[in-house]
């Protein structure tokens, strides 16, 4: 499992590549994303221990340059953040719903992690940019005093970016509107 994570959002697909190459080469760190997202835009996460995460996260940020749209570094990452990036969570019996949605991935990311950790509950799905103009969202669920702390949690860590798009609290949904994961 990894301890860290560290990730950099950038405006150009050429220089995500090669600031991709400088953070592998940087630190023992691992790539956990190296890809294209919408619209446009790119995105690299490594992964590994705390120090090598951050040398190669202010590696490839001197590199990006006025390319960066957004980066993190989480030390103690929530085990729950990754199964909810690749969508496997499978989801019970959903009570509250709680969605925050951001303009970048770096930030829809921290916000899930702050979340997670602030509060009993469960993430459903972190959406990283792909066919939402690059941005991103989280939805989560437990009971409604727990998304609502959840929910906050995780738009006072993001806050101070301004990128906040929206945030939701809808104490029950109808199960319809979760059909695919639950």
């Amino acid at each position: 499992m990894l301890s860290a994570i560290g990730l950099i959002e950038l405006t150009s697909i050429a220089k995500g590549y090669e600031v991709a190459d400088r953070m592998l080469k940087t630190a023992d760190v691992d790539i956990v994303f190296n890809r294209s997202i919408c619209p446009g835009k790119f995105m690299v996460m490594v992964g590994g221990d705390v120090d090598a995460v951050t040398s190669s996260v202010e590696a490839g940020l001197e590199m990006g340059g006025q390319t960066v749209v957004d980066d993190l570094i989480i030390p103690n990452v929530h085990p729950d953040v990754f199964p909810a990036i690749s969508g496997t969570n499978i989801i019970e019996s959903p009570d509250a719903l709680g969605i925050i949605e951001t303009f970048s991935v770096a930030s829809i990311i921290e916000a899930a992690d702050a979340a997670v950790k602030a509060a009993n509950i469960q993430l459903i799905e972190i959406h990283l940019a792909m066919a939402i103009g690059g941005k991103g969202y989280v939805t989560l669920t437990g009971d409604v005093a727990a998304v609502t702390a959840a929910v906050e949690a995780g738009v006072e860590y993001i806050k101070a970016k301004g990128i906040l798009v929206s945030k939701v609290v809808i104490p029950h949904p109808r199960k319809e509107i979760l059909r695919d994961k639950i």
